[in-house]
Parts: C-alpha cells; sequence; structure tokens
C-alpha cells in the first residue's frame, strides 16, 4: 500500500468508528510504518517522475507547433519558428507562391556563425528565437547576447555589426532615432535634446526642465534600477515622433507630489550592505500622483506648444500613448478617469496644441480598461473602436465628420481582438467569443463584418480557440487552433472566406504520449444561481486510478480583467498566468488539479463580470465550490474532504481569501505574492475594479482585516524586490496573523521580484506543502529540481 493512500484510509476509519484506545495505539503505529525507508524512496521517485512533466522539460517534446507569424516589410510574406524532428527551425512562407521552405540553410549558417563567433554552434539548436531580413532579403540579421550579426545567405559569411554591442541602459540606448534617421532626441540635465546624425550638432528644445519635474518621460520600474545598481538610471526619452520628423510628441512629468516606496536588497551583488531603490508608485486613493503633461515641439521652429488637455494622472509604471496621422498635422490620445469610469478619446492639432473630444464612454461600474480596442481609418475619418455600453463588448463605427456613430456587432456574445481593417474593402476582422451554440464561449473565432454592420461572416469554423493574425495587406489569415484536450493545428487562410489554403503545422504530441501524459478534461458546470454554465479544467496524473480517491487542488486567479482558465494547448498548461505551467506536476505528485472561472471574471458579459465590482474579496469561490461538487459527482475519486488551493500575485489573495471565508472546504493554501490588502497594490489595478475613491469595503475585504478568521494550513511567500505588489502588502498580513496568534509558514525569498514563482526553490516548497498537509506523506528531504526549470 502506498503513503499516498494511507492517511485517506485512515480518515475514513477516523469518520466512521468510535476510537478506542486500542484503536489508537493501531493508528499511531501505522503512521509510523507510513514513514518506512520503502515509502520515502518512493516519494522520491514520485518527485522525479513530476519533475519530468515541468513545462520545460514537455515543451521540447511538442513538434511542429507554435507558429505565430512574422510579417516581411509589410508584404503578405512572413516567417515562423518551429520545432521539428532534426530541431529548431525558421519557416519563410509565400502565399501569393504557395511555398513554404525553410527560411537559410541551418547548418550552412550554424557553420558560419561558429566560424565568426569561435562558438560551437549546430543546425539543431540555434542560439536565437528571432530574424530579420535585410537588404532585399540578402542578409540576414541574428542577435546572440549583446552582439548583432549580419549573414549574406547566399555566400553564409557572417560579421559583427558595428557598435552594435550596447546595454539596456547605455547613452545610445536612452536615445529615440526619428523615423527619416536623421536626428536623435535625448535627455540632458531634464531637457530634451536632439542630435544630428550626420553633423552631430546639438539643439536645445525645452529648457524648463527641473528635479522630478523633467522630460525623462515614463516611470521607471524599480527592477531597471536594481539591474543597474543605482538609482539614477538612463531611460528613453518621451519622445513620439511625427512620421514626416518634423515634430516630436513628449511630456514633462510631474513627480514633485507623488508618493513613492522604496524596496530594500538585502542580499547585493557586493559586499553586505544592503541597499535601498525607491520609486514613484501610487496607491489607491492617493492624491499625490505623478502627472504627464503633453507638449508638442516643432524642431525646425524651435518651438513648444501646450496640448491642452488636463495633466494625465500615472497611476503605474509607464506613460501616456499617443498616435501620430500618417499626415503628421494630428496626434489621437486617449484617457480614463480615477476608477476607471470615463474614457475618452481626443484629436490634437500638432500646430496648435488644441484638443477635441472625438468620442466618450462611460458605465456605472468601469469602462474596462483591458478591452479597450481602437482603429484609425482613413487616417482618421473614421474609427473603429469597442464598448460594453449594450452589456457585452462589441465593436462601433464612429463618422468623425458627422459625430454618429454605428453599431456594428451586436448579440449575446463578446468581441474578443481587433484584428485589422481592409479600408478599400471597408471589412473589419476581429475575434470573439460565445457567438457558436453549444461551445466554450471563451473560445476564440475569427470573424469578418462590413464597415457598414452587414455581412458578418464566421471564418474558422472549428470547434477550438484560434490564436490569428491577419496579414499586412489583409489577404491571408494565420490561424493557429487548438483546445487543452485538442494539440495545435496552423492554417493559412484566405480572409475573404476563411477557405484554408495549406495546412502549416500539425502538432505531434507522440513523445508525450509515451511518457504517460494525458489531455486534461474540459468540465461545464452551474454556477451558485444554479443557472449560469461556468467551465474549468481538470488534470489528473498519468498514473491515475479511478478506483482511489485523491486529494484536490485548485489553481486560483480571479482578475476580473479577464478569465485564466487555460483554452488553449500547452504541453505544461496555459502561459497565462505565472503558476499555470506547474499544474501538471503537481497533478504526478498523486493530486486532481482543477482550474475553473466563475461569476466576477472577465470574457463574458459585462453583468457576469460586475459580481465582482467593489467586491473582489467574493472571488466566485462558491461558483468554485460548486462546480467541484459538480465534478465529484460524477468523479467518485475526488476526495472534497482535502481540498488544497494555490494562486500567485492576485490569486495569492485568492487562495489566501478562500481558507478565510471557507474555512470549511478549503484545508491548505500556498499563497504567493498576494496583494493581501487592495489598498496596499497599485492604483491602476485596483481603483478600477474596487472603485474610487476608497472607502471601507477595500478594509473590509483585506486579508489583513480577515486574519483572525485563519483556520488550516497556509504558507505565504513573496520576493523581497516584488516591484508590483509591495512586499509590505504580505508583511502586514504576516503581523496581523501575529497579533491573532495564528500558526502559519513564510518564505520571502531574497533578490527575486514579482515573478517569483518560476523559481525552483518556490516550485519545491509549494510541492512539499501540500504533499506534507494535504495527501499526509512526507517530502523527500531537500529534492533538487534545478536546472529542470527554466527562470
Amino acid at each position: 500500500m502506498s503513503q499516498a493512500t494511507r492517511p485517506h484510509r485512515l480518515t475514513r476509519l477516523g469518520a466512521f468508528l468510535p476510537l478506542t484506545t486500542r484503536d489508537t495505539v493501531i493508528i499511531g503505529i501505522l503512521v509510523c510504518l507510513c514513514a518506512t525507508p520503502g515509502d520515502a524512496q518512493d516519494m522520491r521517485a514520485t518527485y522525479e517522475r513530476a519533475a519530468r512533466f515541468l513545462p520545460n522539460a514537455l515543451d521540447s517534446l511538442v513538434l511542429h507547433s507554435d507558429v505565430q507569424p512574422h510579417w516581411l516589410h509589410d508584404s503578405s510574406r512572413f516567417w515562423y519558428r518551429t520545432r521539428s524532428e532534426a530541431g529548431k527551425r525558421f519557416m519563410l512562407v509565400d502565399p501569393a507562391r504557395g511555398t513554404r521552405d525553410p527560411a537559410f540553410d541551418h547548418d550552412r549558417l550554424a557553420a558560419a556563425l561558429q566560424a565568426a563567433t569561435h562558438t560551437p554552434i549546430t543546425g539543431a539548436a540555434l542560439p536565437f528565437d528571432s530574424i530579420a531580413f535585410v537588404s532585399d532579403d540578402a542578409v540576414l540579421r541574428v542577435r546572440l547576447k549583446d552582439q548583432q550579426w549580419s549573414c549574406d545567405i547566399a555566400a553564409y559569411r557572417c560579421a559583427a555589426d558595428a557598435g552594435d554591442s550596447t546595454s539596456a541602459d547605455s547613452a545610445t540606448a536612452a536615445q529615440v532615432r526619428s523615423p527619416d534617421g536623421r536626428w536623435l532626441a535625448f535627455l540632458r540635465h531634464h531637457d530634451l535634446y536632439i542630435r544630428s546624425t550626420h553633423t552631430g550638432e546639438e539643439i536645445r528644445l525645452t529648457s524648463d526642465g527641473a528635479q522630478d519635474y523633467d522630460y525623462v518621460g515614463a516611470l521607471p520600474s524599480p527592477i531597471a534600477m536594481i539591474r543597474a545598481g543605482r538609482q539614477d538610471i538612463a531611460q528613453p526619452v518621451a519622445a513620439v515622433w511625427s512620421p514626416d520628423s518634423r515634430r516630436i510628441l513628449t511630456y514633462r512629468m510631474d513627480r514633485r507630489s507623488a508618493q513613492r516606496l522604496s524596496l530594500v536588497q538585502n542580499v547585493p551583488p557586493k559586499g553586505v550592505r544592503p541597499i535601498t531603490f525607491t520609486y514613484v508608485y501610487a496607491l489607491p486613493g492617493d492624491v499625490g500622483v505623478a502627472q504627464a503633461e503633453p507638449v508638442i515641439v516643432d524642431i525646425m521652429r524651435r518651438r513648444m506648444t501646450p496640448v491642452a488637455v488636463d495633466p494625465v494622472p500615472q497611476l503605474y509604471y509607464g506613460g501616456p500613448s499617443f498616435r501620430w496621422a500618417k499626415s503628421s498635422d494630428r496626434v489621437w490620445f486617449s484617457d480614463m478617469s480615477r476608477g476607471d469610469k470615463r474614457m475618452r478619446l481626443y484629436e490634437i492639432d500638432a500646430a496648435t496644441g488644441r484638443a477635441q473630444v472625438l468620442l466618450a464612454d462611460s458605465a456605472d461600474t468601469q469602462v474596462n480598461p483591458f478591452t479597450r480596442m481602437l482603429a484609425v481609418v482613413g487616417d482618421g475619418r473614421e474609427f473603429v473602436w469597442a464598448s460594453e455600453r449594450d452589456g457585452w463588448n462589441h465593436l462601433y463605427l464612429l463618422d468623425k465628420a458627422t459625430g454618429k456613430t454605428r453599431q456594428l456587432t451586436r448579440g449575446n456574445w463578446v468581441v474578443r481582438e481587433l484584428l485589422g481593417v481592409d479600408e478599400a474593402a471597408r471589412v473589419v476582422y476581429f475575434t470573439a467569443g460565445g457567438r457558436e451554440p453549444g461551445r466554450d464561449p471563451y473560445l476564440r473565432h475569427v470573424y469578418r463584418v462590413n464597415l457598414d454592420g452587414s455581412g458578418i461572416t464566421l471564418l474558422t469554423p472549428e470547434d477550438a480557440d484560434h490564436a490569428a493574425t491577419l496579414s499586412p495587406d489583409k489577404r491571408w489569415l494565420v490561424d493557429s487552433y487548438s483546445r487543452v484536450d485538442l494539440p495545435p493545428v496552423a492554417v493559412l487562410r484566405l480572409a475573404a472566406d476563411g477557405h484554408v489554403v495549406r495546412e502549416l503545422e500539425h502538432a505531434d504530441i507522440s513523445r508525450l504520449q509515451k511518457l504517460g501524459w494525458t489531455t486534461p478534461e474540459r468540465f461545464a458546470a452551474k454556477a451558485r444561481d444554479g443557472k449560469t454554465d461556468i467551465y474549468g479544467v481538470i488534470w489528473r496524473p498519468s498514473n491515475f486510478d479511478s478506483t482511489r480517491k485523491y486529494p484536490v487542488i485548485e489553481q486560483i486567479y480571479t482578475g476580473p480583467h479577464g478569465f485564466h482558465t487555460p483554452k488553449s494547448f500547452q504541453a505544461g498548461a496555459s502561459r497565462t498566468w505565472p503558476g499555470d505551467q506547474h499544474i501538471r506536476p503537481l497533478a504526478e505528485l498523486g493530486f486532481i488539479v482543477v482550474m475553473v472561472d466563475g461569476l466576477g471574471t472577465g470574457g463574458r458579459s459585462k453583468a457576469f463580470r460586475d459580481y465582482s465590482y467593489r467586491n473582489l474579496g467574493d472571488g466566485g469561490i462558491d461558483d468554485h465550490i460548486s462546480w467541484m461538487r459538480s465534478v465529484a459527482t460524477r468523479y467518485s475519486s475526488l476526495d472534497l474532504t482535502r481540498v488544497g488551493i494555490f494562486g500567485h500575485s492576485a490569486g495569492g489573495y485568492d487562495s489566501m481569501h478562500a481558507m478565510l471565508t471557507h474555512p470549511q472546504f478549503y484545508k491548505v493554501a500556498v499563497s504567493t505574492s498576494g496583494n493581501h490588502d487592495q489598498r496596499l497594490d497599485k492604483a491602476s489595478w485596483n481603483e478600477a475594479w474596487m472603485g474610487f475613491p476608497v472607502d471601507s469595503v477595500y478594509a473590509a475585504q483585506s486579508n489583513v482585516t480577515m486574519a483572525p478568521l485563519l483556520q488550516g494550513k497556509v504558507l505565504l511567500m513573496g520576493g523581497d524586490l516584488d516591484e508590483n505588489v509591495p512586499p509590505a502588502a504580505m508583511l502586514q498580513l504576516v503581523n496581523a496573523l501575529i497579533k491573532a496568534n495564528k500558526n502559519f509558514d513564510m518564505l520571502t525569498v531574497p533578490n527575486r521580484n514579482h515573478g517569483l514563482d518560476d523559481d525552483p526553490y518556490v516550485i519545491r516548497r509549494r510541492w512539499d506543502y501540500f504533499v506534507e498537509h494535504l495527501m499526509g506523506a512526507t517530502p523527500p528531504t531537500e529534492f533538487d529540481i534545478r536546472g529542470r526549470v527554466t527562470r
């Protein structure tokens, strides 16, 4: 009898029989027997098997997959990278000629690069993943580490490009080149300059820059500071050149009243003294936030014109975005109010700085910033944009001359992506979910619709998730379709009607299957209301035994900006959020692992998502439990008396919150990088979903506030250099747990930022925690998965 099964059987004995002293002694003897050397060896073998299912190990076993087209010179020709029996392969496709061939001779290029770099290189494992064709496709450029190389693919000779080995924070990298190549824009002493690339002449364009009120541009992430080892880093100036290279749209960033946070690098790369990095970071409700003040600089007249819009609050790293008209006489820019209840699209006159509002959108809850789409038609005569104003995300056409808006798509389904507009044919291409009856509403399909709203046409009929791109000439679609239980097929289609011209790749998973890998199962059930269908996925171990009972682990992420259960095929699992790729190895340890999207998440109607508005603490947990109970009714192998949960970031909050609100169901949690209090996380995300201004609902749903309710076992993990969710979020929760006299486990990982979830040590500790506290087994001592996880 394996160690994994004993604790469950003992639980059943304890559930049905009164314990006598004799029974207690017998159970004690059996528990001791669980720790025998033979069982310890069994668990080590289980861990070894689980490690073989880590995503980088599995992905290498999938052939003829992952087709992502890279279009050449705005034409219909494209290259893509795939993995074949011969190794990594770059393919070149010419749809007009009907050809699909290797982009170059892989072995000859490897030999040429080896001769030039004096480094062993093989054609089966070329040390780059991207290529660029130049000089009428006679020269191929590739980057090896920090150096770019140009290779003549007729003679197969390679040479290093002169002056190209630049670091990310060098002075050269901080310059922005004009479209005509004549000028470089850069920052010096807080002001904007340009330098001639021909003569070296420098021209100062602004003179009012000052400390914390300058033209440095986007707010920098502290990660860039940490990498550079200093707080004062060079970064690209906020210079958006007009297409004719005569003007620059830039902005002056006012950080004088902005609130700041600090990260402490407790384990510096040199020496022992910790290093502190201070950076601008807005929390929900902050009054003092950084603000960008847009200006347009005419470089010929040396004249600066302020843009007549209010300063733009910056609630996270980065800065505002602008788009020039092809004619260079206008600029388009959109802004969002605090709390995201209102969006406006402006058109700015480049000569005068005057701005007019072309369209506005508002909502009682929020204008979802994650479903915003915009296509400019006729250089600004019309605009295709997306809105949820009828309760579903749909496309609309604005006629600038009349100011009238026409709805192009409608119905109880959602537009997901705007692929492009064929202006000559007056057709819009887009993906949408939920339009095809009887299918998972999250699966994307490709459609076209005329700009008058007529003639909507399905172009991808297969029952799968379609990841598609439209060629620059709008004649072709490259469509890679799959499901979690259907390996990918990539095809080339005619955009006009969706006709398949040729198959590009058909994934081969035979090597995966030889390992024992099986597809996960899709499962639909009712939400808490007993009416709404919700959708999830079930992963089982490769040695699954339907007669056994398995503890269940839920991986959770309920951020309302999207849905998070994977829909497309991945060997390890989805790459949608950190942690998903580690579902399969967890299952191999002897668990059934599940994911589900409940009420309050995105990808469905606005009403579906609004369950979580000002209510992130709901998390759809009751829906998740209802779904799992439906699964357990169908499959007796799920042991819902032993349910664990884990999540990262917002999922870190969710997993801890589930333990606090539903302790009768969830018994063990592993929470990483959690935003445990929405008041102590970025304003940009939390104000959209929890509302602005900040009020009592923030505190009421805080894990810190609810810490005294903890039951069960919890492991909290976070990086001490988390730039996305401040480390204080976890530590303030820890403080509240200590005050409440609660037992818990905690790990702070030095020198890791928000994405610590792929750290081998963190992965192994998660395994150990569930094996010990949910399965009731003893993990192998200090099992090492380093070298098996790509960081």
